[in-house]
């Protein structure tokens, strides 16, 4: 078995590992966008810290009981005590079930749904910086609320001090976060569900 981040956050028994095995390319590049992301050569436009605490509040938006959130918050915690702690209390109150959003397009307007949208408050943008604070409003939206972006949430990003790199990079551990969270609770259930055992004949036809 190989001991990558998704192995350790779903608990990869000997089922999982083969099953995995099946899809040697998306382990390994799974693999390869943590190590992009979290051990970057450079973390000039986005700090350790700042990956870490988006990392956390990201994940933690299906819930704290969700076994990716409490893989990051705990890195985080380790990160940054301090901001740590507000960021996760920030996250459990924003937790939603989205995503949800409007449609403009016509015939689809029947399709759009609302939910609360997250702006943190004057007392959390102090406790963070207005940088992290606009970064954890712009997650928020990309998790909850993705059909709702526009070039008005990148200018608020912009004004609040991010990079146009920085803010390519939040944008993809964002992306990354959600489809890795995606596969680790996919790979839990069907563990939990005994589907995940894969015989020696379908091992070898794939």
């Amino acid at each position: 078995m190989t001991h990558d981040i998704v192995d350790q956050i779903a608990g990869v028994t000997p089922e999982l590992d083969a099953l995995r095995r099946r899809r040697p390319v998306t382990r390994e590049q799974l693999q390869a966008s943590f190590d992009a992301l979290f051990r970057p050569v450079s973390a000039e436009h986005v700090s350790q810290e700042e990956r870490e605490l988006i990392a956390a509040f990201a994940t933690s938006l299906a819930g704290s009981t969700d076994e990716t959130a409490a893989f990051y918050a705990d890195r985080a915690r380790h990160a940054d005590p301090e901001r740590a702690d507000v960021v996760l209390t920030e996250a459990a109150a924003a937790v939603a079930s989205g995503p949800f959003g409007s449609y403009s397009e016509l015939g689809l307007q029947d399709e759009s749904t609302d939910g609360e949208r997250y702006t943190p408050s004057d007392a959390v943008t102090a406790a963070l910086g207005e940088r992290l604070g606009a970064a954890l409003a712009h997650t928020h939206l990309l998790v909850l609320r993705p059909r709702e972006a526009s070039g008005a949430d990148l200018g608020r990003l912009l004004a609040a001090g991010w990079s146009a790199d920085g803010i390519v990079t939040l944008s993809q551990l964002v992306s990354f976060l959600a489809f890795q969270q995606r596969v680790i609770t996919g790979l839990r259930v069907l563990a939990a569900a005994g589907l995940a055992a894969v015989s020696e004949s379908e091992e070898e036809a794939a």
